[in-house]
């Protein structure tokens, strides 16, 4: 049975909005919660970037749902061995409910510290290093580490939960998600791609759960809604590596203004129609994923959940 929950904007909304958004879904009916980590936003138009760790405090006092990081990247702005303090506590506050997802970021939010940015091969080999660090330091022994990349100086971490977050790693190419199938205990993708889900098995996560999230923009309105996402993340149809290239909002605007409106919304359901919204993520469904979030895009965030608690998330689970 695949699991429904939803996807939490942090580029779009401030830290209290997405508390709201949380408390809502839960009584939607959504399963879980995706909650992305950024420094900055993809464009100044989506305004907002908070800092997750804090939001996840306070989603632990909000809702009772499951919490995923989609995804922190442990390499550059956040030494790794601060990220496993960090989600061990999140643990904690969650009763158990927490996931850490992890990838290899964007340059957009760890170019910050005046670090060099990696190429993608390089990030991959300090992702498994940094999950090394992690995983040991979960063990609550004094770590000392001295590595290719990191370096560790007897450093123990008390506050643990008693049961270790799981680790999802996100992977788009071949490499990633083999670094997915044997590094995680679960895969995280945005494409409803079947034939990431296999590789992902067949590099060893058979029988570990595969999660994607979708954006789609509900409105009373398909054309406001069309122009919503075109305004808000035309960034989505930008094509390469470019997202994971470009340091600042301002580079992703300059270069959205190249998408068109029909480009921006091609792959993302607009309006009011049921059909359109149980289309785009039955794709998902029929991929594999075991998890599915979904990112309602702008402010109309109350119909959304009005129009998904009664007409989308009962004829997913009923399969109609």
């Amino acid at each position: 049975m695949t699991t429904f929950g939803y996807f939490l904007s942090s580029e779009e909304h401030d830290p209290k909005e997405l508390v709201r958004q949380a408390k809502l879904a839960e009584q939607a009916g959504f399963e879980a919660l995706w909650i992305s980590d950024h420094y900055h936003p993809w464009l100044d138009e989506q305004g907002q970037s908070s800092f997750v760790w804090s939001v996840i405090g306070a989603l632990s006092e909000a809702t009772s749902l499951p919490v995923t990081t989609a995804v922190t990247c442990p390499l550059i702005r956040i030494h790794p061995a601060i990220i496993a303090q960090a989600a061990a506590t999140a643990q904690i506050l969650l009763d158990g409910r927490f996931r850490l997802g992890v990838g290899t970021g964007e340059a957009l939010n760890e170019h910050i510290l005046g670090d060099q940015w990696p190429p993608a091969e390089e990030r991959q080999q300090m992702l498994e290093e940094a999950l090394e660090i992690i995983r040991e330091l979960w063990t609550g022994e004094l770590v000392t580490h001295r590595g290719e990349f990191y370096e560790v100086d007897t450093a123990r971490i008390y506050s643990l939960p008693e049961r270790l977050p799981p680790i999802y790693i996100s992977g788009f190419g071949p490499k990633a998600v083999d670094l997915a199938g044997r590094l995680g205990d679960g895969y995280i993708s945005t494409a409803p791609a079947a034939d990431l889900v296999e590789a992902f098995h067949k590099a060893g996560g058979e029988g570990k759960p595969s999660a994607a999230g979708v954006k789609v923009c509900w409105s009373a309105d398909e054309s406001q809604a069309r122009q919503t996402v075109h305004r808000l993340w035309p960034t989505s149809a930008i094509p390469g590596e470019a997202n994971q290239l470009l340091p600042l909002p301002r580079h992703f605007k300059q270069l959205s203004e190249l998408v068109t409106e029909e480009e921006a919304t091609k792959s993302i359901a607009c309006g009011p129609s049921p059909e359109a919204h149980l289309a785009s993520i039955r794709q998902y469904v029929e991929a594999g994923f075991d998890e599915v979030y979904i990112s309602q895009i702008g402010p109309e965030q109350d119909g959304f959940f009005s129009f998904y608690s009664s007409e989308i998330l009962p004829r997913l689970r009923d399969g109609k």
